[in-house]
Order: C-alpha cells, then structure tokens, then sequence
C-alpha cells in the first residue's frame, strides 16, 4: 500500500501588504504549528520517501520546519506545477509517480489539497472525513492509504483516510 501525506502549509504572514503571494513567510503562529508537527511525525514515524512542494515560502519553510523529524534525507522536489493547480491536475501528477517510491508527501495549499483529499477518500473512519471535508486547515495533515500499492491507482473514492490531525489538536 502506498501512503500519501497532504499537509497544507503552516499559517502564513500577511504584515507586509507589498509582497507577492508567493512570497509570504510564515507567521509566528505558523512557526509554532511546525514545531508541533514536527513532534507529531516523530512520535507517528512519518517518513516520506518523497516531498512534493509548491515552491511558495511558506510552504518551502514549512518542509524547513518539519524536516528534522524525519530519519533519513528527504527528496524534496519543489514543483512549480503545485501553485496554482487543481485537484485534478494534482491527481494526474501522482499517478505519474514512481512506483518504487512507498510514501510522498505533498506540501501545498488550499482548497486544492482539501478538495484532493475529499475527493480521493472513499473511507476512513467517520469523523475525521466529516472534519476533513469541513476543514483543511493550514498546518493539518491528511494521510491516505492509496490501493493496489500503486500510484497509478488513485481514484475517486478509491482511497481510506487513515490519519487527520490539526495544529490545534497537536497544541
């Protein structure tokens, strides 16, 4: 079975009305959720064969942030094609993964990710697809077994989530 981990990116800043979107950094609180996050992958053994990254700053400071959780070197690949996708195009990315690869990590934005995860996860335990599909907030994680042990096997509905956590829960 392959495990793909969506994690939106930490609470981003808006003090600085001049910068672009793509330029905006954490916040503190934001910087506080990785600290959290971090210890939530250690204590879950959380370790991605891969990371997909939008090359947004905060999403890139949030694998920073998080990296040191993991115990051996990630491949980060930073993906121009993640800012700004959809779901769909998100998707058809994935099928074209490496079937050596067993885990990837995706850090993005929203609602892409919530409306990808929603949209792959066809069963899980109740409550946290019910909270899954209210909310995708920044900093969460949401982890999907995909089927079959192949990337080429996503598909609507064809994924279980199996883990859903929140900054707020890891707090």
């Amino acid at each position: 079975m392959k495990l793909l981990y969506l994690l939106r990116h930490a609470k981003s800043s808006w003090s600085d009305p001049d910068l672009r979107d793509l330029d905006r950094p954490l916040a503190p609180r934001g910087r506080r959720a990785t600290a959290a996050l971090a210890g939530h992958l250690r204590r879950a053994d959380i370790q991605p064969a891969l990371v997909l990254c939008s090359p947004a700053r905060r999403t890139i400071e949030t694998f920073e942030r998080i990296a040191s959780a993991f115990d051996t070197e990630v491949t980060l690949l930073v993906d121009d094609e993640l800012y700004g996708s959809s779901a769909e195009e998100l998707m058809h990315r994935l099928r074209d993964l490496p079937e050596t690869l067993s885990s990837v990590m995706v850090i993005g934005h929203n609602p892409v990710l919530q409306t990808l995860a929603v949209l792959l996860a066809g069963g899980g335990e109740p409550s946290a697809l019910e909270r899954l599909r209210a909310k995708l907030p920044t900093g969460a994680l949401a982890t999907l077994a995909i089927p079959d042990d192949s990337w080429r096997a996503i598909e609507p509905g064809r994924a279980r989530l199996v883990g859903f956590v929140t900054p707020k829960e890891l707090a």
